[in-house]
C-alpha cells in the first residue's frame, strides 16, 4: 500500500502529540521516523510506530521527558534523556553539538537514559547543514554475542557518519551486525523467512526463521572484525556516557519490556573542518567523493532525501502495518 509521506508525518504527528508529547518533539519525531521509510529503511520507520506507542501508554518511554544538562564545557555537554523519545533528543543534540563545534572546533555530546531513535543518518544533518562532519553512535538491547562467545553482549552497535563533501554528502549510516535487527523484526512481522548467516536462535543454532532470530542474537559484521567495530560503539556511546551496557537494556519487541525505561545511550561527535585545514579540508572531502563517482561507483547516501524537504515522496507500508497504524490512531483520539 502507498502513502504520501507528508500524510503519515501529519498523522503520526497528531498520535505522538495524543501520547503525551509536544507539538515540536512529536514532529520532530514523526519526520525522523517517516524519513526511514522515504530512505528504503522500513525497518526503523512506521513499523516501529506501533511498539513506541505501546511504550509511551506503558510507562517505558515519557513523554515529557526534557534533556537533563549534567556537564558542560566549551567542547564537551553531556545530558540525561530522562526516558524520552530517542529521536527527538539525538536531533536536539546534534544541534548542540553542531553549535559547539562551530565555536571550538571540535565537540562531544552524549546522551544516556534515553530510548531507541531510528536511523542515526538522519541526525547528521544539523552538522552537514553548516559544512560540518559528524559521526553519531548509539546503542541498544544485547543481541550479539562476541566473536566466539556463546551470550549476547552488545547491541547491533550502529555508526553514522556525515562527511560535508560535494557533489553530494557522504552519509554512512551502519550496523555492526551482519543486518539491522529491525529487518529482522519486519521479517517477523511479515511472516517472512531471512537470509542465512543473518543470526541465530537462542541456542546459538544458525536460523532463517524470523521470529526465532528476533528472540536469539545477530551475527557480527564481518566476523571478528564487526565485534571489534561494535566494541568500540559500545564504548563510545555506552561507555562515554555514562549509560547503561547493552546487557542492562530492555528490549523494545518484547511486551513484557514495555513499562521499563530503555536506558539507550548516544554519542554525537562534530567537527569544524573550516578550523582544521579550512577549504582544503572541504575540497579533500569532495575530491575523496568525486574519485568514488570516477571509479564508477555510488557515492554512500548520495539518493537520500534530507529530512526537512520530505514532500510529494510516496512510501509503501505493509497492509498489516497499515492496518495497525490506523488502530493505533482511532484508539488514541478516542482517549
Amino acid at each position: 500500500m502507498n502513502f504520501l509521506a507528508t500524510d503519515q508525518i501529519a498523522q503520526a504527528t497528531r498520535s505522538l502529540m495524543q501520547c503525551g508529547l509536544s507539538a515540536e518533539n512529536s514532529e520532530i519525531t514523526a519526520r525522523s521516523i517517516v524519513c526511514s521509510d522515504v530512505w528504503g529503511a522500513a525497518s526503523h520507520g512506521l513499523m516501529r510506530l506501533p511498539f513506541y506507542f505501546s511504550r509511551l501508554q506503558k510507562g517505558g518511554i515519557n513523554p515529557q521527558a526534557t534533556l537533563q544538562i549534567l556537564t558542560k564545557a566549551a567542547s564537551v555537554a553531556t545530558f540525561d534523556g530522562n526516558a524520552g523519545m530517542g529521536h527527538w533528543q539525538v536531533f536536539r543534540g546534534a544541534e548542540i553539538g553542531a553549535g559547539m563545534a562551530q565555536e571550538t572546533g571540535i565537540s562531544l555530546v552524549t546522551i544516556k537514559n534515553s530510548n531507541h531513535c531510528g536511523a542515526l543518518g538522519i541526525y547528521l544533518y544539523p552538522a552537514l547543514d553548516r559544512n560540518l562532519l559528524a559521526i553519531i553512535t548509539s546503542t541498544g538491547p544485547a543481541v550479539m554475542p562476541a566473536f566466539g562467545g556463546k551470550k549476547a553482549i552488545l547491541s547491533t552497535s550502529p555508526i553514522a557518519a556525515g562527511i560535508p563533501a560535494a557533489p553530494v554528502p557522504i552519509i554512512i549510516d551502519l550496523a555492526t551486525s551482519a543486518v539491522a535487527r529491525g529487518k529482522i523484526a519486519a521479517a517477523a512481522k511479515n511472516g517472512d523467512s531471512i537470509p542465512a548467516g543473518w543470526a541465530v536462535d537462542k541456542e546459538g543454532n544458525p536460523t532463517t526463521d524470523a521470529q526465532a532470530a528476533l528472540m536469539g542474537m545477530l551475527s557480527p559484521l564481518g566476523g571478528a572484525k564487526g565485534f571489534a567495530l561494535a566494541l568500540l560503539v559500545e564504548s563510545l556511546s555506552a561507555g562515554l556516557s555514562g549509560g547503561e551496557t547493552a546487557v542492562n537494556i530492555p528490549d523494545m519487541f518484547k511486551a513484557d519490556d514495555d513499562a521499563k525505561p530503555q536506558l539507550v545511550s548516544h554519542s554525537i561527535i562534530t567537527i569544524d573542518p573550516m578550523k582544521v585545514a579550512g577549504e582544503d579540508s572541504l575540497a579533500g572531502f569532495s575530491e575523496i567523493a568525486q574519485n568514488i563517482l570516477n571509479s564508477g561507483g555510488r557515492i554512500p547516501g548520495a539518493k537520500r532525501v534530507h529530512p526537512s524537504t520530505i514532500s510529494e515522496e510516496l512510501i509503501t507500508i505493509p497492509e498489516n502495518i497499515a492496518d495497525e497504524l490506523a488502530q493505533w490512531a482511532k484508539r488514541l483520539e478516542a482517549e
